[in-house]
Protein backbone atom coordinates (compact mmCIF):
# COMPACT_ATOMS: atom_id res chain seq x y z
CA UNK A 1 0.00 0.00 0.00
CA UNK A 2 3.03 2.39 0.86
CA UNK A 3 4.68 1.43 -2.61
CA UNK A 4 1.51 2.21 -4.52
CA UNK A 5 1.20 5.47 -2.82
CA UNK A 6 4.80 7.10 -3.03
CA UNK A 7 4.49 5.65 -6.65
CA UNK A 8 1.02 7.51 -6.82
CA UNK A 9 2.42 10.85 -5.32
CA UNK A 10 4.75 12.42 -8.74
CA UNK A 11 2.09 10.72 -11.13
CA UNK A 12 -0.87 12.88 -9.35
CA UNK A 13 1.26 15.99 -8.86
CA UNK A 14 2.11 15.52 -12.86
CA UNK A 15 -1.96 15.13 -13.48
CA UNK A 16 -2.62 17.75 -11.79
CA UNK A 17 -0.04 20.41 -11.96
CA UNK A 18 1.10 19.67 -15.62
CA UNK A 19 -1.77 17.27 -17.77
CA UNK A 20 -5.07 18.95 -16.72
CA UNK A 21 -3.24 22.78 -17.37
CA UNK A 22 -1.92 21.63 -20.93
CA UNK A 23 -5.43 20.02 -22.00
CA UNK A 24 -7.00 23.40 -21.01
CA UNK A 25 -3.98 25.34 -23.02
CA UNK A 26 -4.88 23.01 -25.76
CA UNK A 27 -8.92 23.56 -25.64
CA UNK A 28 -7.78 27.63 -25.34
CA UNK A 29 -5.85 27.54 -28.51
CA UNK A 30 -8.85 25.80 -30.15
CA UNK A 31 -11.41 28.12 -29.31
CA UNK A 32 -12.57 31.25 -31.39
CA UNK A 33 -11.35 34.85 -30.25
CA UNK A 34 -14.18 37.01 -28.60
CA UNK A 35 -14.52 40.38 -27.02
CA UNK A 36 -15.49 39.00 -23.83
CA UNK A 37 -14.93 37.53 -20.70
CA UNK A 38 -12.83 35.06 -21.18
CA UNK A 39 -12.01 36.98 -24.26
CA UNK A 40 -12.39 33.39 -26.36
CA UNK A 41 -15.25 31.60 -27.41
CA UNK A 42 -15.18 27.84 -26.55
CA UNK A 43 -15.64 24.84 -29.24
CA UNK A 44 -16.12 22.33 -26.10
CA UNK A 45 -18.70 23.01 -24.08
CA UNK A 46 -18.89 20.84 -21.47
CA UNK A 47 -22.40 21.07 -19.99
CA UNK A 48 -23.32 19.46 -23.25
CA UNK A 49 -21.71 16.27 -22.15
CA UNK A 50 -21.27 13.44 -24.84
CA UNK A 51 -22.74 15.80 -27.35
CA UNK A 52 -20.57 18.98 -26.68
CA UNK A 53 -17.15 16.73 -27.50
CA UNK A 54 -19.09 15.48 -30.91
CA UNK A 55 -19.68 18.80 -31.61
CA UNK A 56 -16.65 19.88 -30.67
CA UNK A 57 -14.59 17.40 -33.26
CA UNK A 58 -17.15 17.82 -35.63
CA UNK A 59 -15.75 21.56 -35.56
CA UNK A 60 -12.48 21.19 -34.92
CA UNK A 61 -10.39 23.60 -36.74
CA UNK A 62 -6.63 24.81 -36.15
CA UNK A 63 -6.81 28.19 -37.63
CA UNK A 64 -4.82 29.58 -34.76
CA UNK A 65 -1.89 27.37 -35.36
CA UNK A 66 -2.37 27.76 -39.10
CA UNK A 67 -2.64 31.53 -38.28
CA UNK A 68 1.06 31.31 -36.64
CA UNK A 69 2.65 29.63 -40.41
CA UNK A 70 1.00 32.85 -41.95
CA UNK A 71 2.63 35.76 -39.58
CA UNK A 72 6.98 35.66 -39.54
CA UNK A 73 6.57 37.11 -36.37
CA UNK A 74 6.06 33.79 -34.87
CA UNK A 75 8.71 31.93 -36.59
CA UNK A 76 11.25 34.37 -36.30
CA UNK A 77 10.27 34.78 -32.31
CA UNK A 78 10.87 31.14 -32.13
CA UNK A 79 13.78 30.77 -33.83
CA UNK A 80 15.40 33.90 -32.32
CA UNK A 81 14.35 32.43 -28.99
CA UNK A 82 16.86 29.16 -29.99
CA UNK A 83 19.65 31.27 -30.95
CA UNK A 84 19.38 33.04 -27.85
CA UNK A 85 19.20 30.02 -25.67
CA UNK A 86 21.86 28.06 -28.09
CA UNK A 87 24.43 31.34 -27.64
CA UNK A 88 23.34 31.50 -23.57
CA UNK A 89 24.38 28.06 -22.68
CA UNK A 90 27.46 27.95 -24.60
CA UNK A 91 28.26 31.32 -22.46
CA UNK A 92 27.36 29.53 -19.52
CA UNK A 93 29.03 26.44 -20.02
CA UNK A 94 32.52 28.57 -20.81
CA UNK A 95 32.15 30.28 -17.74
CA UNK A 96 30.62 27.18 -15.87
CA UNK A 97 33.04 25.03 -16.24
CA UNK A 98 36.10 26.47 -14.98
CA UNK A 99 34.17 27.43 -12.40
CA UNK A 100 33.10 23.78 -11.42
CA UNK A 101 36.26 22.11 -12.39
CA UNK A 102 38.37 24.65 -9.97
CA UNK A 103 35.54 23.55 -6.94
CA UNK A 104 36.49 19.93 -7.82
CA UNK A 105 40.27 20.40 -7.35
CA UNK A 106 40.04 22.90 -3.93
CA UNK A 107 40.85 21.28 -1.17
CA UNK A 108 38.14 19.30 0.45
CA UNK A 109 37.47 21.37 3.09
CA UNK A 110 36.65 24.49 0.82
CA UNK A 111 34.54 22.39 -1.35
CA UNK A 112 30.99 23.21 1.08
CA UNK A 113 31.93 26.90 1.04
CA UNK A 114 32.42 26.96 -2.38
CA UNK A 115 29.25 25.22 -2.95
CA UNK A 116 27.26 28.30 -0.90
CA UNK A 117 28.67 30.60 -2.71
CA UNK A 118 27.14 29.41 -6.22
CA UNK A 119 23.86 28.75 -4.31
CA UNK A 120 23.78 31.92 -2.46
CA UNK A 121 22.26 34.23 -5.37
CA UNK A 122 19.10 32.12 -5.10
CA UNK A 123 18.63 33.33 -1.52
CA UNK A 124 17.62 36.64 -3.15
CA UNK A 125 14.84 37.54 -5.44
CA UNK A 126 15.34 36.87 -8.87
CA UNK A 127 13.76 40.19 -10.11
CA UNK A 128 15.89 42.16 -7.89
CA UNK A 129 19.25 40.13 -9.16
CA UNK A 130 17.74 41.50 -12.72
CA UNK A 131 17.01 44.91 -11.93
CA UNK A 132 20.52 45.21 -10.25
CA UNK A 133 21.79 43.94 -14.08
CA UNK A 134 19.78 47.06 -15.28
CA UNK A 135 22.19 49.51 -12.79
CA UNK A 136 25.29 47.75 -14.20
CA UNK A 137 24.60 48.08 -17.55
CA UNK A 138 22.90 51.42 -18.34
CA UNK A 139 25.16 54.12 -19.66
CA UNK A 140 25.36 55.46 -16.05
CA UNK A 141 25.96 52.34 -14.32
CA UNK A 142 28.99 50.70 -12.45
CA UNK A 143 30.27 49.17 -15.75
CA UNK A 144 30.93 52.22 -18.11
CA UNK A 145 31.80 54.43 -15.11
CA UNK A 146 34.92 51.78 -14.11
CA UNK A 147 35.35 51.46 -17.76
CA UNK A 148 35.20 55.19 -17.88
CA UNK A 149 37.60 55.68 -14.49
CA UNK A 150 40.50 53.28 -16.06
CA UNK A 151 40.91 55.22 -19.41
CA UNK A 152 39.50 52.29 -21.08
CA UNK A 153 36.68 53.82 -23.13
CA UNK A 154 35.88 57.53 -23.92
CA UNK A 155 32.18 57.38 -24.15
CA UNK A 156 29.90 55.06 -22.33
CA UNK A 157 28.92 51.45 -23.95
CA UNK A 158 25.62 51.19 -25.10
CA UNK A 159 25.14 47.58 -23.54
CA UNK A 160 21.39 47.49 -21.56
CA UNK A 161 18.81 47.32 -24.32
CA UNK A 162 20.30 45.06 -26.62
CA UNK A 163 21.03 41.31 -26.74
CA UNK A 164 24.20 41.77 -25.17
CA UNK A 165 22.57 42.40 -21.84
CA UNK A 166 19.98 39.16 -22.56
CA UNK A 167 23.43 36.90 -22.85
CA UNK A 168 24.84 38.81 -19.51
CA UNK A 169 21.64 37.99 -17.89
CA UNK A 170 20.40 34.59 -18.90
CA UNK A 171 24.56 33.93 -18.38
CA UNK A 172 24.67 35.00 -14.53
CA UNK A 173 21.18 34.04 -13.86
CA UNK A 174 21.87 30.02 -15.08
CA UNK A 175 24.78 29.85 -14.27
CA UNK A 176 24.55 27.72 -11.37
CA UNK A 177 22.21 25.24 -13.25
CA UNK A 178 25.25 24.58 -15.31
CA UNK A 179 28.05 24.30 -12.46
CA UNK A 180 26.34 21.68 -10.10
CA UNK A 181 25.50 19.03 -12.38
CA UNK A 182 29.25 19.66 -13.75
CA UNK A 183 30.83 19.17 -10.70
CA UNK A 184 29.25 16.86 -9.43
CA UNK A 185 30.61 15.01 -12.18
CA UNK A 186 34.11 16.31 -12.08
CA UNK A 187 34.28 15.90 -8.11
CA UNK A 188 33.37 11.76 -8.73
CA UNK A 189 36.21 11.72 -10.99
CA UNK A 190 38.92 9.51 -10.03
CA UNK A 191 42.31 11.17 -9.85
CA UNK A 192 44.43 8.05 -10.48
CA UNK A 193 43.42 8.07 -13.84
CA UNK A 194 44.82 11.37 -14.51
CA UNK A 195 48.00 10.06 -12.83
CA UNK A 196 48.21 7.23 -14.68
CA UNK A 197 47.59 9.48 -18.27
CA UNK A 198 50.49 11.34 -17.18
CA UNK A 199 52.67 8.40 -16.21
CA UNK A 200 51.57 7.41 -19.59
CA UNK A 201 53.11 10.44 -21.34
CA UNK A 202 50.41 12.29 -21.03
CA UNK A 203 51.11 16.01 -20.52
CA UNK A 204 48.51 17.60 -18.13
CA UNK A 205 46.13 19.69 -21.17
CA UNK A 206 46.30 16.14 -22.59
CA UNK A 207 44.94 14.60 -19.87
CA UNK A 208 42.52 17.06 -19.28
CA UNK A 209 40.96 16.35 -23.41
CA UNK A 210 41.54 12.76 -23.24
CA UNK A 211 40.17 11.93 -19.44
CA UNK A 212 38.56 14.73 -17.38
CA UNK A 213 36.39 16.31 -20.28
CA UNK A 214 34.88 12.97 -21.80
CA UNK A 215 34.11 11.75 -17.80
CA UNK A 216 32.27 14.55 -17.00
CA UNK A 217 30.30 14.69 -20.37
CA UNK A 218 27.32 13.56 -19.07
CA UNK A 219 27.35 16.48 -16.26
CA UNK A 220 27.95 18.64 -19.53
CA UNK A 221 25.04 17.73 -21.28
CA UNK A 222 22.93 17.87 -17.98
CA UNK A 223 24.08 20.94 -17.52
CA UNK A 224 23.03 22.38 -20.91
CA UNK A 225 19.87 20.50 -21.00
CA UNK A 226 18.90 23.06 -17.60
CA UNK A 227 20.16 26.04 -18.95
CA UNK A 228 18.47 25.42 -22.46
CA UNK A 229 15.49 24.89 -21.82
CA UNK A 230 14.16 27.19 -18.93
CA UNK A 231 16.06 29.95 -21.59
CA UNK A 232 14.35 29.26 -24.80
CA UNK A 233 11.12 30.77 -22.15
CA UNK A 234 12.48 33.26 -21.17
CA UNK A 235 10.39 36.56 -20.56
CA UNK A 236 11.52 38.64 -17.61
CA UNK A 237 15.31 38.96 -18.72
CA UNK A 238 14.29 39.75 -22.46
CA UNK A 239 11.95 42.59 -21.23
CA UNK A 240 14.00 43.86 -18.79
CA UNK A 241 17.64 44.14 -20.45
CA UNK A 242 16.65 43.81 -23.93
CA UNK A 243 15.11 46.41 -26.13
CA UNK A 244 12.22 46.50 -28.91
CA UNK A 245 14.19 44.60 -31.09
CA UNK A 246 14.74 41.39 -28.80
CA UNK A 247 12.27 39.04 -30.09
CA UNK A 248 11.82 35.95 -27.85
CA UNK A 249 9.43 33.87 -27.99
CA UNK A 250 8.32 34.29 -24.05
CA UNK A 251 7.93 37.74 -24.88
CA UNK A 252 5.25 37.83 -27.55
CA UNK A 253 3.52 35.37 -25.21
CA UNK A 254 2.75 37.73 -22.53
CA UNK A 255 1.97 40.41 -25.38
CA UNK A 256 -1.02 38.48 -27.01
CA UNK A 257 -2.54 36.87 -23.09
CA UNK A 258 -2.04 40.88 -22.11
CA UNK A 259 -1.46 43.61 -24.61
CA UNK A 260 -3.65 41.81 -27.24
CA UNK A 261 -5.83 39.65 -24.98
CA UNK A 262 -5.75 37.59 -27.93
CA UNK A 263 -5.83 34.44 -25.65
CA UNK A 264 -6.35 31.16 -28.64
CA UNK A 265 -3.40 32.75 -30.65
CA UNK A 266 -1.47 32.54 -27.22
CA UNK A 267 -2.56 29.33 -26.32
CA UNK A 268 -1.58 27.89 -29.29
CA UNK A 269 2.23 29.82 -29.29
CA UNK A 270 2.19 28.11 -25.93
CA UNK A 271 1.73 24.63 -26.99
CA UNK A 272 3.59 24.90 -30.01
CA UNK A 273 6.73 25.79 -27.59
CA UNK A 274 6.26 23.08 -25.37
CA UNK A 275 6.12 20.74 -28.63
CA UNK A 276 9.40 22.35 -29.18
CA UNK A 277 11.08 21.91 -25.72
CA UNK A 278 9.65 18.08 -25.35
CA UNK A 279 12.26 17.45 -27.88
CA UNK A 280 15.19 18.53 -25.32
CA UNK A 281 13.38 17.29 -22.21
CA UNK A 282 13.18 13.61 -23.46
CA UNK A 283 16.88 14.28 -24.16
CA UNK A 284 17.32 15.00 -21.12
CA UNK A 285 15.58 12.11 -19.23
CA UNK A 286 17.35 9.49 -21.83
CA UNK A 287 20.45 11.21 -20.39
CA UNK A 288 19.50 10.98 -16.81
CA UNK A 289 18.24 6.99 -17.04
CA UNK A 290 21.85 6.17 -18.80
CA UNK A 291 23.53 8.19 -16.04
CA UNK A 292 21.88 5.70 -13.39
CA UNK A 293 22.20 3.07 -15.46
CA UNK A 294 26.06 3.43 -15.97
CA UNK A 295 26.36 4.34 -11.85
CA UNK A 296 24.10 1.39 -11.30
Amino acid sequence: MRRAILIAIPYVWLLVLFLIPFVIVIKISLSDTALARPPYFPQWDWSLGWQGIKDFFRELDFENFVFLTTDSLYWKAYLSSVKIAVISTLLTLLVGFPIAYGMARAPEEWRPTLMMLVILPFWTSFLIRVYSWMGILSQGGLLNSLLLSLGIISEPLIILNTDIAVYIGITYTYLPFMILPVYAALEKLDGSLLEAAEDLGCSRTSAFWLVTLPLSKQGVIAGCFLVFIPAMGEFVIPSLLGGSQTLMIGKVLYEEFFSNRDWPVASAVAVVLLLILVIPIVLFQRNEQKQREAEG
